[in-house]
């Protein structure tokens, strides 16, 4: 059983819905990004085994494989799409580690794509609805009432673990500053230029004064401290560990992946939950890491994540996070392990990314660089 490393990770800017990337189909949008992915990865297409990738709002019909086909993969590459909403491109991930693992599998590009400028319209005929609506949220349990609007859920988490609005602006205030930041060095590098945008659209200078004013969503959730949604494409290209040694690369080693069920009316606690158990699982502290990615979906879930998985919080989304990027559904955990990537390829260390996602699901994934430090670890 080898395990898998990542040669590549790229993704396109996060616009969000109705700007520069809304005429553009799933594949359209993608196949730049898996292009770039492949040139960097320094693999041939005929070397693909497999494409997984993430989309939550496509309406179906197999992106993934479409995605394939379109970027002149083999015929010979089925293509699986996942729904796991929100965690989707991170779980991605983790099922081609387990694909490399069980050796069916040398070479798989996992990540997800998302359009939320294209998502599908819906007609509820059975309640006798007859102007469409835009499909912006599934059913995602059985019952109505455990089944809130996401901005209700943050809310509601929110009191539960006492994060008032000030807190949860400033962290939005933050997310922004460090993005903005991050512009002007390296961050740009993994954009790949799709439809001529080459940067994310959204950071913006926040003030207090700004948050103070943004018009509220439910309770203490607003407009300035919820992700705004977006259209994205991201990707990263996983080989095993014999198949990187036998061609003579070199890349970021995938040590574990995990995803848990929670309540499913409280889904910003459920993260909480995988990073525990993934660090446990893999003899890794907080204190190890050098590196760390959450979701900031909702600055609440953020905070609630970072505070209790007792996370350093320096060391948290230190480019900003989805609160000053935006939220492409499907692709968000796959941006995560992009942004890990570039920076434990620059400074090697141990990477944690979490995530999530409704219905009470929580993600999370942990990266090495495959340094001489991390291999006297305990990173296996």
């Amino acid at each position: 059983m080898s395990a898998s490393v990542l040669l590549a990770a790229r993704r396109s800017a996060v616009v969000p819905r109705g700007g520069a990337l809304s005429r553009l189909s799933l594949e359209e949008l993608a196949k730049p990004v898996l292009e770039q992915a492949i040139e960097d990865a320094q693999i041939r297409m005929e070397q693909v085994d497999e494409v997984i990738l993430a989309n939550a709002l496509g309406g179906g019909g197999n992106p993934a494989r479409i995605v394939a086909l379109n970027v002149g993969l083999s015929e010979s590459v089925a293509g699986l799409t996942i729904d796991r909403q929100c965690s989707g491109g991170l779980d991605a991930i983790t099922l081609a580690d387990a694909l490399i693992r069980s050796g069916s599998h040398q070479v798989v590009i996992a990540g997800g794509v998302e359009s939320y400028s294209r998502r599908p319209l819906r007609y509820r005929t059975f309640y006798g609805d007859r102007v469409a609506e835009q499909y912006d949220q599934a059913q995602f349990t059985p019952w109505p009432d455990r089944d809130p609007d996401m901005a209700v859920a943050a809310d509601h988490l929110a009191s539960k673990y006492g994060i008032s609005k000030a807190e949860q602006d400033a962290w939005a205030i933050e997310s922004h500053r460090k993005a903005i930041a991050s512009q002007s060095t390296h961050s740009t590098a993994r954009i790949v230029e799709v439809a001529g945008v080459t940067k994310d659209a959204f950071p913006r200078n926040l003030s207090m004064a700004l948050c103070n004013r943004a018009s509220s969503v439910s309770g203490s959730i607003s407009v300035a401290n919820m992700a705004v949604a977006a259209d994205c494409a991201a990707v990263v290209v996983m080989t095993s560990a014999d198949f990187a040694e036998q061609h003579g690369l070199q890349g970021l080693k995938f040590i574990s992946g995990i995803s848990v069920g929670a309540q499913p009316d409280m889904p910003g606690e459920a993260p909480i939950m995988a990073i525990k158990t993934l660090l446990k699982r893999t003899g890794i502290a907080a204190e190890d890491l050098s590196h760390i990615e959450i979701m900031e979906a909702f600055a609440v879930q953020a905070l609630v994540c970072q505070q209790g998985a007792q996370l350093p919080l320096n060391l948290v989304n230190l480019e900003g996070g989805s609160l000053a990027r935006g939220h492409p559904i499907g692709a968000s955990g796959a941006i995560l392990a992009v942004n890990i990537f570039d920076e434990l390829t620059q400074r090697p260390g141990f990477g944690l990314a979490a995530i999530a996602a409704a219905g009470g699901i929580g993600s999370a994934a942990l990266f090495g660089a495959l340094s001489e430090k991390n291999r006297l670890r305990r990173a296996r």
